[in-house]
């Protein structure tokens, strides 16, 4: 026995949208047997979009029964039936969500008729459930209405059962399968052949374009995830635009963080959030002034130039500075903090010796700006972190010059490097920024095994 299951909702995702509109269509493999629908209140606002899309509007909900009082009768009429829907994933979320809010489980065997439509009756321009039901002369009765909609799946359902002379809905039923969990659209021919290696997986749509990039240290299982019920990730739009899966294999995790993180910035694929912007926008400089005092400014990063010290913004740059005054005793006024006519507000404090009013040389007030710049550059050190590759005899090598992220690269396991310059020759060129940065930084701290060579 099956039952056909169609919803509509506030919007796309379960964790932060509700249903508004539920229909059970109960099917026993010859015909319909069963209708059920109702409207829900789901005690948050319905959106125009939604309202234009569906018909369902806020006053036709304001009275509906809420999902706690519909639950029961859900829970009945699916118990011991196989759960079947278009796209199953976005329908079962929701109720499973639902479910869980109530502190009930709901756990069903689920059949997706787009993944089977797709291996029984192959080659359509579309499975839509418009495009498919029109392709097979399945009228759908009020679209966008739940019971419309799970009405003509049922038909399309019983469609394919009676063209199903492989079996295919027996095998998508075994929970090894995998069927009822990947995306509609994704072929499982190229889920089954990911490997569990560690690197970076791209999700591609149906023009092929990269609409998400990732990194995981075993590629099968991390995007296996992404398809679960209860991952955060579980987006109509998200999953109905994987067509295609590609990866790259990088050796270690490291590799794997600072080629997503590129990849991101490179690609900017529509479902990443986080990386796409490089926020390293301002810098620390020094120049001379015409009376021979060192001063700092911090300014916007230009292409080619090489500050002392990149900020975020504005703000962390001048706590930056702040510190710098304070540990070598600078003027805030040649720092560019402060801005008088005269001498600085702490020359009046008593907390600057005079430097903006000419009280002390140049040459002595200079010589605590080299040191303060020194710091800065004594903290960017040159390096190379030498891993594991991506087979027994390779090795991965992270370069970095003054602070600066050089690139990455492969080389034989047992060439030895005798020099920077040497190393320099084996990495490929990647751009630096922010983000790389706090990788670098994070994982110094924990080496995880690998060798760190310092120049």
């Amino acid at each position: 026995m099956y039952t056909v299951v169609d919803i509509e909702t506030t919007g796309g995702t379960a964790r932060s949208h509700k249903i508004i509109e539920v229909a059970i269509v109960t099917y026993d493999g010859k015909q319909i047997v069963d209708s059920y629908s109702t409207l829900i209140n789901p005690m948050k606002y319905v959106p125009p979009f939604i309202t234009s899309l569906t018909g369902i509007s806020n006053d036709m909900v304001e009275t509906a029964p809420t999902f706690e009082e519909v639950a029961e009768t859900i829970l009945e009429k699916t118990e011991g039936r196989i759960f079947v829907a278009h796209n199953v994933n976005f329908d079962y979320s929701f109720l499973k969500q639902e479910f869980s809010i109530l502190g009930l489980k709901f756990e069903r065997k689920k059949l997706c008729t787009v993944r089977l439509s797709k291996k029984i009756i192959p080659g359509y321009r579309s499975y839509s459930l418009g495009s498919l039901t029109n392709e097979l002369g399945i009228r759908i009765n009020n679209r966008h209405r739940a019971l419309g909609d799970a009405e003509a799946t049922a038909r399309v359902l019983d469609y394919l059962i009676q063209r199903d002379h492989d079996d295919f809905i027996g095998y998508s039923l075994n929970k090894k399968s995998k069927e009822a969990t990947l995306p509609a659209n994704l072929p499982k021919e190229v889920f089954d052949n990911l490997p569990e290696n560690t690197g970076i997986y791209y999700f591609h749509n149906e023009k092929g374009k990269v609409v998400y990039v990732g990194k995981a240290k075993r590629i099968k299982s991390r995007i296996l995830g992404h398809f679960t019920t209860d991952s955060a990730s579980s987006k109509r739009l998200f999953h109905e635009n994987i067509h295609n899966i590609s990866y790259e294999l990088t050796g270690n995790e490291l590799i794997a963080l600072l080629l997503e993180s590129r990849e991101i910035k490179r690609l900017w694929p529509e479902y990443n959030r986080v990386q796409k912007f490089t926020s390293n926008n301002q810098g620390l400089y020094p120049y001379v002034d015409r009376l021979g005092y060192t001063r700092f400014t911090i300014a916007k990063i230009q292409p080619g130039a090489k500050p002392l010290a990149s900020f975020k913004n504005f703000q962390e740059g001048r706590l930056f500075v702040h510190e710098l005054i304070r540990k070598f005793k600078l003027c805030p006024k040649l720092c560019g903090l402060q801005k008088s006519d005269g001498a600085c507000y702490d020359h009046k404090l008593g907390l600057c010796d005079g430097a903006c009013k000419g009280d002390i040389s140049a040459s002595y007030y200079n010589k605590r700006v080299e040191l303060a710049a020194d710091s800065i550059k004594d903290e960017k050190l040159s390096f190379a972190i030498v891993g594991n590759g991506r087979i027994p005899e390779e090795r991965t090598i992270i370069l970095v010059e003054n602070g600066r992220y050089l690139g990455h690269g492969f080389t034989d396991y047992n060439l030895p490097a005798k020099s920077f310059e040497e190393l320099r020759s084996r990495i490929t060129s990647y751009p630096d920024n922010q983000d790389i940065q706090k990788i670098l930084q994070l994982y110094l701290k924990q080496p995880n095994g690998d060798q760190v060579i310092y120049f």
